[in-house]
């Protein structure tokens, strides 16, 4: 690990330990694949159940007792063509929002594509900004001196770029990946300045119940300098069964 420089919201000293300000990128589509179909195996849909997560539990996977988490961000787009699936990946968001997770929004691009077997053209819906925004909140924290470390959550390397920027322009920052489970990205590996490997027991003890009360927290459209930049929590009883496919 590389030494950061001492500053005056850098890190916390308790005696001889520093602990270290970690903010994790979660590319929600990315991870969604992931475990809605599994590539490696002939159980293509072995991790299907662990779709309904939460997302602070897995992040929790990946701390140590010299690390606090500062923020988890979700990047996501709503598939708004579909209304049963937008409205139970709204309900997802919210149970995440409840845990002080804070969503960026992309969108979806109409897009005509070739078919391969029938060689036919149709239209589909493209995933779009996903990549960017991630770049752009990386840096957007970086300047605002919010983390000492970056931990995305992802195989994207449409990200490489954006990591070895962040690298180059502030070498006192580390920036690590949790690549998606059953997925390889070497590339990213290779570049990021530590990586960690999704398990199934990191899922398993991320898996939410199918009853849950939510919490409420009222999230900053912007995210200002401070401890705080998360907002306020506010109490709300509210319980849904979770059906999330």
């Amino acid at each position: 690990m590389s030494n950061h420089p001492a500053g005056p919201s850098s890190r916390v000293e308790l005696g001889f330990l520093f602990m270290a300000r970690l903010v994790f990128f979660v590319d929600g589509f990315n991870l969604y694949h992931a475990l809605n179909y599994f590539e490696s195996g002939p159980d293509h849909v072995r991790y299907h159940k662990y779709k309904w997560i939460s997302l602070r539990k897995l992040a929790n996977c990946y701390v140590t007792r010299k690390d606090s988490i500062e923020g988890i961000l979700y990047f996501t787009t709503i598939a708004t063509w579909d209304p049963a699936k937008a409205g139970r990946h709204r309900l997802f968001i919210r149970v995440q929002q409840s845990e002080g997770v804070n969503v960026v929004y992309g969108e979806f691009k109409r897009k005509e594509k070739l078919c391969r077997l029938c060689h036919r053209y149709f239209w589909t819906f493209e995933e779009k900004q996903t990549d960017v925004n991630i770049a752009l909140h990386l840096f957007q924290l970086a300047v605002k001196d919010i983390y000492d470390k970056a931990i995305i959550i992802s195989g994207d390397t449409d990200l490489i770029p954006a990591i070895k920027a962040i690298q180059a322009t502030f070498p006192g920052k580390q920036l690590g990946v949790v690549i998606p489970i059953g997925r390889s990205s070497e590339d990213l590996k290779k570049v990021a300045d530590f990586h960690y490997k999704m398990k199934e027991k990191h899922l398993a003890s991320s898996h939410l119940p199918d009853s849950v009360t939510l919490v409420m927290v009222r999230l900053q459209p912007v995210l200002p300098l401070g401890s705080n930049w998360l907002g306020t929590r506010q109490h709300e009883s509210f319980s849904l069964t979770a059906h999330i496919e």
